[in-house]
């Protein structure tokens, strides 16, 4: 298998001869005598592109021979035309090479190594074996930029055994009795890397950081490079000017309008949160005044509609804040119906969670609690007033013949 794509990474289209299709699992995994398509390793994903007009999915090597994998058996093994997608294959060797220049000036700049790389769709990744500032990252970033803009060009070394222990690698190369290909960057990086790159650094156009984390013990950092990058610029540069149009302020100004209506809605969130809890005490205490009472125990009922199970735990949770006061709320939404039984901490009567157990039946639900709380839910909302209705008429029975 000759592998054209380290003699030439710019080629589109080539032409070569089938020597082998293996079937696995409904896809065809086609052996070529020669080909341009590079397989994934390194951190970097395989090619994708055409054989005859046929989908290549994905490309890998095993036992040194490369496979390139389709949906389709190809009908004609001879002469073969194969094109690659070369938007995606010179989008990955830009990255690639970015990744070589950036990993280099965290190295000079902090002697932070990298231990980890990641090709992504989205973005690409590295990691860091050190945590690493805002400062730190951005002067790296500055300084990985300026490399690409000094235009340097890219070679690919085969060395000797002796001339490859004369070569200052930034990590040590792999044991293996085969050549050993050695990217080398002017005087800035030199590494081992079965990856294709650029030829010059002025190709990866651009380096941009997007993001970074903490990492087990270091730092992950988020990168773009060349049209991924731009992209990333043009898009961000028009979701500020309409933010600027919205706030109809200047672009440069977006940021200040932004802060002052975070203030602004973070001052009215805090005044709605006031007004909802003065509203839901003035709620409670006419629930609590206008509910019946049954030997000094106050029993509430309702049943409420397309609402926040959550706001009705609240209410109950305030209503049961007050001595001798059992609460039996049902919720309905279109296709579920849930209940809430609480009783006063004061109150040892009656189970919830058994209360519950035995009207939740009616709802065809599930669901427990204890003594005091007990909630679940069915799929029959249709039966929602009859559990509640079921569950009073207990409550008020067990009031009336055995508490005097």
């Amino acid at each position: 298998m000759q592998k054209l794509y380290y003699e030439n990474p710019y080629k589109k289209e080539f032409t070569a001869e089938i020597i082998n299709i293996l079937e696995k699992d409904n896809k065809y995994h086609i052996e070529l005598a020669q080909t341009y398509f590079y397989p994934e390793g390194g951190g970097q994903p395989s090619d994708t592109g055409y054989i005859n007009s046929i989908p290549v999915t994905h490309v890998y090597e095993e036992n040194e021979k490369i496979y390139h994998v389709t949906e389709r058996n190809p009908m004609k093994i001879h002469r073969v035309k194969c094109s690659i997608d070369c938007k995606k294959r010179y989008d990955h060797m830009q990255h690639h090479l970015g990744q070589h220049i950036i990993s280099a000036c965290f190295v000079e700049l902090f002697n932070a190594n990298t231990i980890g790389f990641h090709l992504g769709k989205d973005s690409s990744t590295i990691d860091i074996d050190k945590l690493l500032s805002k400062d730190e990252i951005r002067k790296a970033e500055e300084e990985a930029n300026k490399i690409i803009f000094d235009n340097i060009n890219v070679e690919i070394l085969y060395p000797t055994k002796t001339e490859l222990k004369k070569l200052r690698l930034r990590k040590t190369p792999p044991k293996t009795a085969k050549k050993i290909r050695i990217v080398k960057i002017g005087d800035i990086d030199i590494n081992a890397c079965c990856g294709i790159h650029p030829n010059s650094t002025i190709e990866v156009q651009l380096i941009k950081v997007s993001k970074w984390e903490k990492y087990k013990n270091g730092t992950r950092i988020h990168f773009l490079c060349g049209s991924r990058a731009v992209s990333d610029y043009f898009y961000k540069h028009d979701s500020i000017e309409r933010m600027s149009n919205l706030l109809s302020c200047s672009d440069s100004n977006v940021l200040c309008e932004v802060e002052r209506l975070k203030k602004e809605l973070n001052k009215t969130v805090a005044e709605k949160r006031e007004l909802k809890e003065e509203v839901s005490r003035y709620e409670v205490q006419n629930m609590l005044n206008s509910c019946e009472s049954i030997k000094n125990i106050k029993i509430l009922k309702s049943i409420y509609e397309n609402v926040d199970l959550k706001d009705i735990n609240n209410l109950a949770s305030k209503l049961i804040s007050f001595p001798n006061v059992i609460v039996l709320f049902g919720v309905k939404s279109e296709d579920k119906a849930q209940l809430l039984f609480m009783r006063s901490k004061d109150l040892n009567i009656l189970s919830m969670n058994n209360l519950l157990k035995d009207a939740i039946t009616l709802i065809d639900g599930k669901g427990g609690g204890s003594d005091f709380s007990a909630q679940g839910g069915g799929k029959n909302n249709n039966n929602v007033d009859s559990a509640i209705e079921y569950a009073y008429n207990k409550v008020k029975d067990f009031i009336i013949s055995n508490l005097a």
